[in-house]
């Protein structure tokens, strides 16, 4: 067998690299160094298997090709969590709680909160969004959490941020939604792609916009719900997108349905939830295998502490899952492939500065996980583990 030894071999600047063809074995002791670059200097269209190194989030990513992009080689539930002290340190999931309602003076707030949902403890903070807003929604991918829309204290906004999971910070601008949207817009993604659903713009909308969580830009059309309304649930797995209940006018919806990330078009009906709710439009409340919607408004405005449940992978009704530790709504969804952690939220009298979780494989009653740094309602969640991942 040839054999042909180096040192450094790479490309030089502007020139050619040699084609190695057929079958190659690297037995060095030593290492070998691919390509690498930050997040906006990723090369497109490139052959399907090709690796680099991200620097943004230091990790290798292999380009899967045209139609899926870039995705990062690493399990969820073992990243690498910059920041952060005590129970948000080393590896796991982070869960992000975006935006809220003040407690004190029900102003709009531009607060993140952070905590690292295979562990216990109180939350910690981020950074800050763009503007202070409340009824908006929040989705994101492994390495990528997005906020959008909702409304700032005199205007409705369009507006699309995001920040880097990893890393503690401030958002940064992405683009704009094809319209204003607050009520609660119904978010959710997979690694690929995020959804916005529902909402108001001023009227309820049944209108979904999708954008590709890993570029920048604005949001376009991808089809349409069966009904339109503001403040329903939505869950996924990665390959479906989950949207539940609502609320459209005097009427409160129990339709579920769903539609495939990959593809864009109207949504199919899955089921039906027990009852007609709305809940609090925020997005990722599940994993890989199970949705659980927590945290809702019964038909009448009564706030109830009920948990629900369903199997993404097939199509029917809700099932009890148990009981939340009080009854709240507009809380924050913060999903890992093994937990579901419900933070902050309103109980009918006042904003709770709670976070609690149940163990998604097991049916059965929420416990206490820690508290918010604040005692706000309407936040926003996203995780690096949901089950779109």
């Amino acid at each position: 067998m040839s054999e042909f030894q180096a040192s450094n071999f790479k490309k030089a600047q502007g020139g050619s690299a040699p084609d190695i063809v057929g079958k190659v074995e690297f037995t060095s002791p030593y290492f070998f160094v691919p390509p690498s670059g930050d997040t906006a200097s990723r090369p497109t269209s490139c052959a399907p298997g090709t690796i680099r190194f991200n620097t943004d989030v230091g990790t290798l990513e292999v380009w899967r090709g045209d139609t899926i992009g870039w995705e990062y080689i690493q399990r969820a539930e073992s990243q690498y969590l910059g920041g952060g002290t005590g129970s948000n340190t080393g590896t796991g999931v982070r869960g992000l709680a975006m935006s809220s309602t003040d407690g004190g003076s029900g102003a709009e707030t531009n607060t993140i909160e952070f905590i690292t949902i295979s562990t216990l403890g109180n939350s910690q903070d981020f950074g800050d969004l763009t503007y202070e807003s409340r009824q908006g929604t929040g989705f994101s991918s492994r390495t990528r959490a997005i906020h959008a829309g909702g409304f700032d204290g005199s205007n409705r906004r369009n507006n699309i941020e995001f920040v880097t999971i990893p890393s503690l910070g401030n958002a940064q601008d992405f683009g704009d939604l094809q319209e204003t949207r607050i009520g609660s817009p119904s978010g959710i993604s997979n690694q690929t792609r995020g959804l916005i659903a529902a909402g108001e713009n001023p009227n309820n909308t049944n209108d979904i916009d999708y954008i590709t969580i890993a570029s920048t830009g604005n949001a376009v059309d991808f089809g349409h719900l069966s009904n339109a309304y503001q403040q329903g649930f939505a869950a996924g797995s990665s390959t479906r997108g989950i949207f539940a209940g609502g609320k459209g006018g005097p009427t409160r919806y129990n339709v579920i349905e769903f539609v495939t990330f990959m593809t864009t078009g109207d949504v199919t009906d899955f089921g039906d939830l027990s009852s007609p709710k709305r809940g609090s439009g925020k997005g990722n409340a599940s994993n890989s295998t199970r949705a659980i919607f927590c945290g809702e408004d019964k038909s009448g405005d009564t706030i109830t502490n009920v948990m629900e449940f369903i199997t993404i992978a097939t199509t029917g009704n809700a099932t009890d899952f148990g009981d939340a530790t009080s009854a709240i709504t507009t809380v924050a969804n913060l999903f890992s492939p093994t937990r579901g952690v419900f933070a902050g939220g309103y109980n009918g009298s006042s904003n709770i500065n709670s976070i609690q979780f149940v163990e998604i494989a097991t049916t059965g009653n929420a416990q206490d996980f820690g508290d918010c740094t604040q005692t706000n309602a309407g936040r926003d969640g996203a995780s690096s583990g949901h089950g779109g991942l």
